[in-house]
């Protein structure tokens, strides 16, 4: 305000030494980047009550899922607290959500990426048990609700870097911290052998993927031996656009249907000829369509009420394996 640039910090304010005027530190900081005063001594403005600020704007924006503002805070975080691991995860996790979802695979799975240098962060800064299990499973939590987008929605080849996501973040916990999150290494793995296996009917190379899914099946079980996997969806002769329509080939509504069709149409002429009518169609269908939302929309209400229909005429639901 006089025109000297004597200005020296006492406690949390800047004074300046020729007229007593005292400045707050985001006063001092614009003037110190404008030229206008020049700081004696060394000085380092605490700017952690502004970062826990960004902090909670970050979060409430994260909990609402508002993607562009979530991003936009994280990014800022990211700056001035390149530690952190919650602004190194979620600026990859948000930028990679906001894009569409059909070029998931073409970004190199980007989240799957950062996860290594997340977890290090995690290890190294977060030493305190409690907190890091729940950072732990945060991510965990991040990470099938990729998955589960992306199997819902997105084709096949989304929903096996779905189920490649979860893999990969099983085996990084594991490297990092041993058996430590054993429970949450479990899930992860065997939530990837669930989404994994939601199309492995419609895939062309089978007993790659299967061989893959076994794999992690033997990892599973060496934490929790008891295990059971799923029935691998692989028939050939499978209910393909109900598989499509309900997301497996084990389920209430895909046993009734089996059911009817070896027990009921297999036994007439028109029957095994509708049969092998719908084999021949139906694998084409599913693979160009099977991942829209039109398709699945189209054939739900229809089959909806056939199972309706075959369960009140005493067609069961319950697990059944195929006549052939």
């Amino acid at each position: 305000m006089c025109g000297s640039n004597d200005v020296v910090k006492q406690e949390d304010l800047f004074v300046c030494q020729n007229c007593g005027t005292k400045y707050s530190v985001e006063a001092a900081r614009k003037m110190m980047i404008e030229g206008t005063v020049e700081v004696k001594g060394t000085v380092k403005i605490d700017d952690s009550d502004e970062i826990e600020n960004i902090y909670k704007l970050a979060r409430r924006f994260k909990d609402a899922d508002d993607v562009e503002n979530a991003l936009k805070y994280y990014s800022m975080i990211l700056v001035k607290d390149p530690n952190s691991w919650e602004a190194n995860f979620y600026v990859v996790y948000f930028k990679s959500i906001s894009n569409p979802i059909e070029d998931y695979c073409k970004l190199g799975n980007p989240i799957a990426n950062c996860l290594d240098s997340t977890l290090s962060l995690v290890q190294e800064y977060e030493t305190d048990n409690n907190e890091q299990w729940k950072i732990v499973a945060e991510i965990y939590t991040r990470c099938t609700t990729v998955a589960t987008m992306l199997s819902d929605r997105h084709g096949i080849s989304n929903a096996i870097a779905g189920a490649e996501l979860l893999y990969h973040f099983g085996i990084l916990l594991e490297n990092k911290f041993g058996s430590k999150y054993k429970d949450i290494i479990v899930k992860s793995w065997k939530y990837g052998i669930q989404v994994h296996n939601k199309f492995l009917f419609a895939i062309e190379d089978k007993e790659i993927h299967k061989k893959k899914m076994k794999s992690y099946v033997e990892k599973v079980k060496k934490y929790n031996p008891s295990y059971i996997p799923p029935e691998f969806n692989d028939s050939n002769s499978g209910c393909y656009i109900a598989t499509a329509v309900y997301g497996s080939y084990n389920c209430p509504q895909v046993w009734t249907l089996r059911r009817f069709r070896d027990n009921t149409l297999d036994g007439t002429w028109y029957g095994r000829a509708f049969i092998k009518t719908y084999y021949a169609i139906s694998p084409t269908l599913v693979k160009w369509f099977g991942h829209t939302e039109w398709f699945k929309k189209m054939w739900k209400n229809p089959l909806d009420r056939m199972v309706a229909s075959l369960q009140r005429k005493g067609v069961e639901s319950t697990p059944y394996k195929d006549k052939y």
